[in-house]
């Protein structure tokens, strides 16, 4: 609702309106090899309410989902697929699949086709133009998921190593010292850039975040708060973010450019988070 305002009243937009111009004067980074289908007909409905109906009912959907005090919680998490000693590693998986967003996005879709009284031929454009897209960023998330999960697991070895990010995050810490949150939020970004969220990225270095805050003399609190920060950042170059942004507009073809681009703004992310916690470690010892 502020951004919603403040656009309207013109905070901060620019003096002159810009626009795209002709698709054949286009600078090639704006194309991606996605083709989509051109929508002929109106929408039949074409309000304001009509424009943001996906939007509040995904939100609802999700709020409501995972409410603790409502029922429907409960009753979409028991339906539970489980997979244990997976290959004989010892290692235990398990989904949640009406729990997942992807499915709630999918009810999303369906209770529109019928609230915008679609077509069947706009429906199979539909599907089609998603289709394509999805088919498209497969192939980065087939490798990207496996190597995140053996990244994550890779503490199951023979020779009693902790994990692949532990022991990467461990040789770091002994060389910082004190200057530990300088890096803390670097870690928590690693994490996200690799695991593909701030929740997989917290999972996996939060214990570890908290540890090297006692080790070192520092508020473990305050490591593990530069941790989330850091996660957060991350999810601007984070693999699976940038593929599903992408198919999304698109641009499959040029997430190598995206990331490239959205870096800039990760590493000032991180850098105002390192200078702020390294003055609180300064002014707190």
């Amino acid at each position: 609702a502020i951004t919603s305002y403040a656009a309207h009243i013109g905070f901060l937009q620019p003096a002159s309106k810009w626009s795209f111009p002709k698709k054949e004067s286009w600078e090639q980074e704006w194309l991606g090899t996605a083709n989509f289908h051109q929508i002929e007909s109106v929408p039949k409905r074409t309000s304001l309410i009509a424009a943001v109906f996906p939007y509040l009912l995904v939100a609802s959907l999700l709020v409501v989902s995972r409410l603790p005090s409502l029922p429907f919680k409960e009753w979409l998490s028991s339906l539970v697929f489980s997979y244990s000693d997976i290959l004989g590693t010892g290692i235990n998986a398990s989904v949640k699949p009406l729990m997942l967003p992807g499915t709630l996005f999918i009810v999303t879709v369906l209770v529109s086709i019928f609230y915008y009284e679609m077509s069947r031929q706009q429906c199979i454009d539909m599907v089609t133009d998603a289709g394509k897209a999805f088919l498209k960023a497969v192939p980065v998330l087939l490798f990207a998921v496996p190597l995140v999960r053996i990244f994550i697991q890779s503490q199951v070895n023979d020779a009693n190593l902790a994990s692949m990010p532990i022991e990467l995050a461990q040789t770091v810490a002994d060389i910082s010292g004190i200057a530990w949150p300088v890096f803390a939020a670097s870690i928590g970004a690693l994490g996200a850039f690799i695991a593909g969220s701030n929740t997989i990225s917290n999972m996996t270095f939060s214990l570890f975040q908290f540890g090297v805050g006692i080790k070192t003399g520092l508020s473990p609190v305050f490591i593990v708060a530069l941790q989330a920060v850091g996660g957060a950042a991350g999810n601007m170059i984070c693999i699976h973010n940038i593929v599903a942004a992408s198919a999304t507009c698109g641009l499959v073809g040029q997430e190598g450019n995206l990331i490239r681009k959205t870096i800039i703004p990760t590493l000032y992310y991180l850098t105002i988070a390192g200078v702020i916690g390294f003055l609180f470690v300064l002014l707190t010892r």
